[in-house]
């Protein structure tokens, strides 16, 4: 049977919060760098496309199509991997960040050898919203409370809605600002990484952020899988 939201909250949480920094980090990349585009918050990428579809300038149509249509493969992706694996959160979530780890370095691989610029930046921008659908149909089977990872919406209202102002009890408050915080710094962090450095070292970086998460959940894995 699959672990339940209670049982997965509080372990699977430090992971989901590893997801979130990342969600910022990419979308910092290829906002600044691959047209004005986002690959894990397809809300902002939908405004976007109507942006531009208007008439507004420097937002790509074809970008922001290629990584909505790529979100939804990654998201047929990942909930195949919900059906396969989704017993077990952790050994879930090990299975996905291996898989985003391949997927972050060959982006940062393309952007090294190739650059960023024209076709290649759709390039970029589809394997990096394959990874960011495929994160967020993982996430949403595990189904923890308040975190989704690529959006936080949700989150912010929750903290509003259930605050003491507002005549609340502050519900899972908590979880609900470190995820703002954590979307937030994984944004500033990628933007300043990405201005500096450049696409390719944000890209590292994110993979590098993926193997540690990888890691925890390969190991937290190990010490909540059934015995035979």
């Amino acid at each position: 049977m699959k672990a339940s939201v209670r049982d997965a909250d509080y372990t699977l949480m430090p992971l989901l919060f590893g997801l979130t920094f990342i969600s910022g980090l990419v979308d910092a990349v290829s906002f600044l760098r691959l047209g004005h585009t986002f690959v894990a918050n397809m809300t902002g990428n939908l405004v976007l496309l109507a942006f531009a579809i208007g008439g507004a300038k420097g937002i790509s149509i074809t970008g922001s199509l290629t990584a909505i249509a790529a979100f939804m493969v990654g998201g047929i992706i990942g909930g195949r991997l919900n059906r396969r694996h989704g017993e077990n959160g952790a050994h879930l979530l090990s299975v996905t960040t291996f898989v985003k780890i391949f997927l972050m370095l060959g982006a940062a691989a393309i952007a090294w050898l190739f650059g960023y610029q024209g076709v290649i930046a759709y390039v970029i921008t589809a394997v990096l919203a394959i990874s960011m659908g495929l994160q967020n149909a993982v996430v949403r089977g595990i189904g923890v409370a308040d975190i989704t990872t690529t959006v936080v919406t949700q989150t912010i209202i929750g903290i509003a809605m259930d605050s003491t102002l507002a005549g609340g009890t502050n519900t899972r408050w908590r979880r609900r600002v470190t995820a703002v915080v954590v979307m937030f710094a994984g944004a500033l962090i990628g933007a300043v990484i990405v201005l500096r450095l450049g696409v390719p070292a944000a890209l590292l970086a994110a993979a590098l952020t993926l193997a540690i998460v990888s890691t925890w959940a390969w190991r937290l894995k190990q010490i909540t899988q059934p015995q035979p």
